[in-house]
């Protein structure tokens, strides 16, 4: 049952939503996401950079 309410929403999706709204939106979400793992990483890099110093 879940497995056809996935395909219904994906197809319901697909026609919906032009291919160029469908790539723009992912691409939205990837940018996003690569900006939150870029700066994550440097904070931590950073705190463990100061960590580093205080010992």
């Amino acid at each position: 049952m879940k497995k056809w309410s996935f395909y219904s929403i994906a197809i319901l999706t697909l026609l919906t939503l032009t291919s160029c709204e469908a790539v723009e939106t992912i691409f939205k979400a990837g940018m996003w996401w690569g900006i939150i793992l870029v700066v994550g990483i440097i904070a931590i890099i950073l705190w463990l950079f100061s960590r580093g110093r205080n010992s």
